[in-house]
């Protein structure tokens, strides 16, 4: 595609999954399936809206199987991509927050303070997570430039997102709340400088 051919402005939707099995829990690459709950609350999102033209999920199949159903029902191309799973949490991986307060009290006060510096044993390092996510996302959005993109994903996949999207240090990143089943849209424009981001909306209506 020449650049007097390429879109001026195109739009990116991140879609977190619906509450899995298990309920809440750093999960991590844990690959608990939805709950009934959380396959409602997917479905009931997309159920009024259909901007799409290309979807794109996580492998992890609280994501993937969603995104299969979804595509099939309206006739759109999928791509899985590896790097969108989630951050590894380690030791953490499917504990809830009070069972991680528990029993790991002293390092989830320093985590919560920096977490970048500050990771449970066994974790990926955040800016590790970050660059995979970062490359992986601009990847789709320059090889799907011009089509609506709709990628079901993770929180953390959505915090790195809006980290690369906006600069937001990475220090930053965990003060970003992403509920389940929540979108948020990004407006992807390309300009003389390259590629730049703007926020629409995040977790909420349009």
């Amino acid at each position: 595609m020449s650049t007097s051919d390429q879109p001026t402005a195109w739009y990116v939707d991140l879609m977190r999954h619906g509450e899995p099995v298990g309920g809440s829990r750093y999960r991590g690459q844990l690959d608990d399936p939805l709950s009934d709950k959380g396959w409602r609350q997917m479905r009931e999102k997309v159920a009024k809206r259909s901007p799409w033209e290309m979807l794109a999920c996580s492998p992890l199949s609280r994501c993937r199987h969603f995104a299969e159903e979804l595509a099939a029902s309206r006739g759109l191309p999928l791509e899985v991509a590896q790097d969108l799973r989630e951050v590894g949490f380690g030791v953490w991986e499917g504990l809830s927050r009070d069972e991680v307060r528990t029993r790991h009290a002293e390092i989830y006060a320093a985590f919560v303070e920096d977490p970048v510096s500050v990771r449970p044993a066994g974790a990926e390092p955040l800016d590790a997570f970050y660059e995979r996510v970062a490359q992986a996302l601009e990847s789709l959005v320059r090889r799907h430039a011009g089509r609506h993109l709709l990628v079901v994903c993770h929180a953390g996949v959505i915090r790195m997102a809006l980290a690369w999207a906006l600069g937001i240090p990475l220090a930053n990143a965990y003060r970003i709340q992403a509920e389940h089943a929540s979108i948020t849209r990004l407006r992807m424009e390309m300009t003389a400088s390259g590629l730049r981001a703007r926020l629409v909306f995040h977790g909420g209506e349009p």
